[in-house]
């Protein structure tokens, strides 16, 4: 698996200490899997939207054929294909459980929302980018975990174009003192138990790194105007673009 949990044993003791950011019924052991799964669920539905980009946008077509079913079903192979195994949506009433069905769900809401858009015939650029589509899972998810868990996109702070995926204090600090330093392993996550507005939480962040296809509107020359009206940024290829950061609440 490509997210692997980087965490001190100071860190873990404070984990495994009370007041531990980990819902009641969530053991430790179990912080990391659900961790990284529901980072890794969250970023296989979005390369689902990515790879997609060239259907949704053709004016020629209605039906895009991206039914939330056909686009959860791709999740899941897109998670398979990541992490060798099947995505487990068993619910055995544990709050793990709980976390991954309601991450699927979001990603299920959101294509079923964003039907009329992706399919309306005549229109080219739809604005429905794998950003978008990840703000608006993240808005679903988050809030029907509510209190519970918590996910967001974020980046480094020259790169953020919406200001509700600006870095919090914690996310920046990871990002410039770790994720974007040279010696850092790429791809690795970084987990903490630190105190999120005062509430003990449990926070997991993975970085991600520009592909091909994202610098049509990142990459250079840096200020060009892009598809979407905003300006590139003259990213490179395997640069760090951004991280996918969640928060599990005491």
């Amino acid at each position: 698996m490509n997210a692997v949990l980087r965490i001190t044993g100071l860190a873990l003791v404070a984990l495994l200490a009370a007041p531990v950011s980990i819902p009641q019924a969530l053991a430790a052991d179990d912080v990391e899997a659900i961790s990284s799964d529901l980072t890794l669920i969250f970023r296989a539905a979005r390369k689902m939207i990515s790879d997609n980009q060239d259907l949704i946008n053709d004016p020629s077509k209605g039906d895009k054929g991206l039914s939330a079913t056909a686009v959860v079903e791709q999740t899941k192979a897109n998670y398979k294909t990541a992490t060798g195994k099947d995505l487990d949506l068993s619910d055995d009433g544990s709050p793990a459980a709980k976390a991954r069905i309601a991450m699927i769900e979001a990603v299920r809401a959101t294509m079923d929302e964003a039907q009329p858009l992706i399919n309306e015939q005549g229109k080219g650029f739809k604005g429905f980018l794998p950003a978008v589509f990840g703000g608006r899972v993240a808005s679903n998810f988050s809030a029907a975990m509510a209190g519970t868990f918590a996910i967001k996109l974020t980046a480094p702070k020259a790169y953020v174009r919406n200001r509700a995926n600006r870095p919090d204090e914690w996310e920046n600090k990871v990002i410039e003192t770790m994720f974007k330093q040279p010696g850092y392993e790429k791809g690795k996550a970084y987990a903490e138990a630190v105190p999120v507005k005062g509430k003990p939480a449990y926070r997991y962040i993975l970085p991600e790194y520009y592909g091909a296809s994202c610098l049509g509107c990142h990459g250079d020359p840096k200020g060009e105007i892009d598809i979407t009206g905003g300006k590139k940024e003259g990213a490179k290829l395997d640069e760090l673009g951004g991280a996918i950061s969640l928060i599990i609440y005491q």
